[in-house]
């Protein structure tokens, strides 16, 4: 074996080796991508159903915060139709014009002869005083009263007093009936 035939077979040998350390790590560089893509697909498939998890929970609350803000918008509106009844029977009622306001100022002092007992005094509204000096002539008129109509009576000793305004009264019935008005205009 000459010197060159040893080179040759070590350089043969040297290329064989090379090429199973390369056919080898290749492999092995293989089976790793294999590996790193088994586990970034565990862990994408993982984040995908947490993902979908905390989407369909933010979908929920969104869901529900847009049902309660619609909630408030319709009371809120319900609330607005409500004060604007109020005021609107406020309204008719502080007009000096209302149909039948005398018929209805003598039913109130019919009502308060009934309940009254002894001296007493008629205390009127500013829009009602001329209207009451006629209707409640056993009666001594007292100063005037802020209020939309009517009046109020009380004992000369001031140690009890009846409130006839259409103020108080508007406010008791409002009361009594709001769920009745609630109803009419809300079904």
């Amino acid at each position: 074996m000459t010197l060159e035939q040893l080179a040759k077979d070590i350089s043969s040998s040297a290329e064989a080796e090379a090429k199973a350390t390369i056919k080898a790590a290749k492999d092995e560089a293989k089976t790793i991508l294999a590996e790193a893509k088994a586990r970034a697909d565990s862990i994408k498939g993982d984040a995908s159903v947490k993902a979908d998890k905390e989407a369909d929970q933010i979908a929920r609350e969104l869901v529900a915060s847009a049902r309660q803000a619609n909630q408030k918008d319709v009371l809120v509106a319900r609330r607005f139709e409500l004060d604007a009844t109020l005021a609107s029977a406020r309204a008719k009622l502080g007009d000096a014009s209302l149909a039948g306001r005398a018929s209805l100022l003598k039913n109130l002092v019919k009502k308060a002869k009934s309940m009254s007992d002894g001296k007493m005094v008629l205390r009127p509204t500013a829009i009602d005083r001329s209207a009451l000096e006629d209707a409640a002539k056993g009666y001594s008129m007292g100063d005037e009263v802020e209020g939309l109509g009517g009046f109020v009576l009380e004992a000369e000793d001031k140690s009890i007093s009846f409130d006839m305004r259409f103020d108080t009264l508007l406010e008791s019935a409002w009361i009594e009936n709001r769920a009745a008005v609630n109803e009419t205009l809300f079904g």
